[in-house]
């Protein structure tokens, strides 16, 4: 059986009384089918199985396990964006047991990969960890111990670290550049279709909070949530969206237009 045909099977028990069950329509994809048994989450708005399963599965693969509603508030265009927690999603979607296996492992490989950063060492080929996100010569301790000596590379180029450290931009070594500065610099420019009149902009942004790079799918409104640091900004203007906000709306163009193509990288202090 398909993941498909076993999203469409899931229903409600109706004799569930841990569950509110309403008659509204759904929030998620606006269906109000009045055949379709609907539940009302935590935060207040009603969902089937069918349509949480696949709004939450939509955000995994889009790298985030922070599951957050994505229903409008009543009467304005700011999404509710209350937190739901894995255990009630997992109730309310029903989830099969083939789809908690497959949420919690990508759940737990975005957690170590939010948490952790990992590079090969040139030298010995192990794992290292970088603790300081705003310096590039990173020591590696297997190396340091078998050749008696400190070891350092440069995280950006990968080679062995040459001159002063610590260095946030590059070390000495001839080639040392941001792979990511340059994708900053050369991807192509894009439009946000729900935005009118707003222009064109860079098909991949630096979050100006902790510095991943991110891409607009192009669909919703113009502000994406990081999901690495989970602070959510402006595609278009890079101002954290509260500050975009004050001036201007999800779907309107930015009061101070579309910014210009980033030219730094912003380190992350994870304090």
């Amino acid at each position: 059986m398909t993941t498909e045909h076993q999203e469409q099977e899931k229903s409600y028990d109706s004799g569930d009384s841990t569950l509110k069950f309403v008659t509204r329509q759904d929030d998620i994809t606006l269906d109000d089918d009045p055949d379709t048994l609907r539940a009302e989450m935590s935060c207040g708005h009603a969902v089937t199985p069918q349509s949480l399963t696949a709004w939450c599965r939509s955000l995994l693969d889009q790298g985030q396990y922070d599951f957050r509603c994505p229903a409008l508030k009543d009467g304005t265009v700011q999404k509710c964006e209350a937190r739901w927690s894995y255990q009630e999603v997992r109730k309310l979607a029903v989830l099969t047991a083939t789809e908690q296996q497959h949420f919690e492992e990508t759940m737990a490989a975005l957690a170590a990969a939010e948490y952790c950063e990992f590079k090969t060492c040139p030298g010995c080929q192990s794992y290292v960890e970088r603790e300081d996100m705003s310096n590039l010569c990173v020591l590696c301790t297997v190396c340091t111990a078998e050749k008696q000596r400190c070891f350092q590379f440069c995280w950006q180029c990968l080679q062995s670290w040459t001159g002063p450290a610590p260095r946030s931009d590059r070390c000495d070594s001839d080639g040392c550049t941001s792979r990511d500065l340059q994708l900053l610099q050369s991807c192509p420019s894009t439009t946000l279709p729900q935005v009118e009149n707003a222009g064109a902009c860079p098909s991949i942004r630096a979050c100006p909070t902790c510095g991943l790079l991110l891409e607009h799918d192009r669909s919703g409104c113009k502000n994406l949530l990081c999901q690495r640091c989970k602070v959510e900004f402006c595609f278009l203007c890079l101002k954290l969206t509260p500050i975009c906000l004050k001036s201007s709306s999800y779907y309107l163009p930015c009061s101070n237009g579309v910014a210009c193509r980033q030219t730094s990288i912003p380190a992350w202090n994870r304090n």
